[in-house]
């Protein structure tokens, strides 16, 4: 699975129910660099367009699941469990979850809250994945980018199938946890198509 990622955008209330609302902010249409490029290769940047998310998100009956860290094994909400809602702009998509007080009392959400308060976990990144070519023609584009702003290739997503949303402790792609992806202006190279529990980013 690919994942994005949003720096900060996240805002935790309680209700008179003893629940807890999670809201956050994933923008569409920033970049964000995959790689430097190291000593002799090109910078490598990416961005989502706007509502590249659509396919999944307009259809309520697609489960997508809040998750701590791309972990299955770490939900706080899922749209299947009633209790997580997304919305779809321009702008951005953005997610209410309710955290129930029982999830509350599970260790892995406590140990969530108690980093969220303390400043740890700033970041949102969705997980997705790339639609084969024969259902969408130009899912991805690879281009040059502008010679008075760098040297680097950069991709655009233009259509993706979001499965999951992550807040995570580190906003920003992390390579210990990626897919190798070969891919240069012309030519892109699709990743291998696993089920959405076995995770893997780019």
């Amino acid at each position: 699975m690919l994942t994005g990622f949003a720096d900060g955008g996240l805002e935790l209330r309680k209700r008179a129910s003893g629940a807890l609302t999670l809201q956050g902010r994933f923008p569409y249409n920033k970049r964000a660099v995959l790689s430097d490029g190291g000593r002799t290769g090109r910078p490598r940047k990416e961005v989502i367009a706007s509502r590249a998310f659509a396919y999944r998100v307009e259809r309520p009956n697609e489960d997508i699941h809040l998750l701590i860290g791309h972990s299955y094994d770490r939900p706080l909400a899922s749209r299947g469990a009633g209790t997580l809602d997304l919305k779809d702009s321009d702008d951005a998509l953005t997610f209410t979850a309710s955290i129930t007080e029982e999830m509350q009392e599970v260790s892995f959400v406590r140990d969530f809250l108690a980093a969220f308060r303390a400043g740890l976990i700033v970041g949102i990144s969705p997980g997705f994945r790339i639609p084969p070519e024969r259902a969408v023609a130009e899912a991805e584009r690879v281009e040059e980018e502008d010679p008075s702003e760098g040297m680097a290739l950069i991709r655009t997503i233009l259509a993706a199938l979001l499965y999951e949303i992550s807040v995570v402790t580190r906003p920003a792609y992390d390579e210990t946890q990626i897919e190798e992806r070969n891919w240069q202006p012309g030519r892109v190279i699709l990743p291998v198509r696993v089920h959405p529990s076995a995770r893997w980013r780019a």
